[in-house]
């Protein structure tokens, strides 16, 4: 019997499944951020194990994900290894910044990983929703085979270990997110996005 829970604990800790630890958002939401913080950026600061292919994975997959399972309009995606404000990469329309500043660490023939991500305004710099999330990940998944060769065509081979962490890592941290309210005119431009 041990041993079968023990092989189970190991299956589960190569699975690839994240836990979010925590989750919160601004109790003012619905009156100050859910109609006026829509259009973001994407960054990823610090870079996931130093590698700078594998920050423009992390924000390139999140900027996907957002744009196709929330209601938000990412306009663009940057990665860089340092420091930067926020505010700096508000401009051309961003109304917020989502920033993911993810912890990448081999392990074996895996991974251990976690990210924090926060949702700050462009006005006045405040978080808006936070998550913080980790967990252990194999380097290769399975149902992320075509993902993984395609994202390693597009931004070179050597991001491949890196989309099952970034993928199975990513979503359950921002399905936390909040969903902003569009506008008939937000809808068209979400349209056009075409994520």
């Amino acid at each position: 019997m041990r041993r079968l829970r023990a092989c189970l604990l190991v299956a589960a800790a190569v699975s690839g499944c994240a836990t979010v630890k925590m989750h919160r958002l601004r109790a003012d939401y619905d009156a100050v951020d859910k109609l006026k913080t829509k259009r973001l950026v994407v960054v990823t600061q610090p870079l996931p194990d130093g590698q700078a292919k594998a920050g423009e994975l992390f924000s390139l997959v999140a900027r996907r994900y957002v744009n196709q399972k929330r209601n938000f309009l990412v306009k663009r995606q940057v990665s860089q290894a340092e420091p930067f404000q926020p505010a700096a990469l508000c401009g051309d329309g961003a109304e917020g910044v989502l920033w993911l500043e993810p912890e990448v660490t081999r392990v074996g023939e895996g991974v251990e990983a976690k990210v924090k991500a926060r949702l700050l305004r462009c006005t006045d710099g405040q978080e808006v929703w936070a998550a913080d999330a980790g967990g252990s990940f194999a380097c290769a998944d399975d149902r992320l085979k075509q993902v993984t060769t395609d994202y390693a065509a597009e931004l070179g081979p050597e991001v491949a270990l890196y989309v099952p962490v970034a993928f199975n890592l990513l979503r359950p941290t921002l399905d936390t997110l909040p969903d902003p309210v569009l506008t008939d005119d937000d809808v068209s431009e979400k349209i056009e996005l075409g994520e």
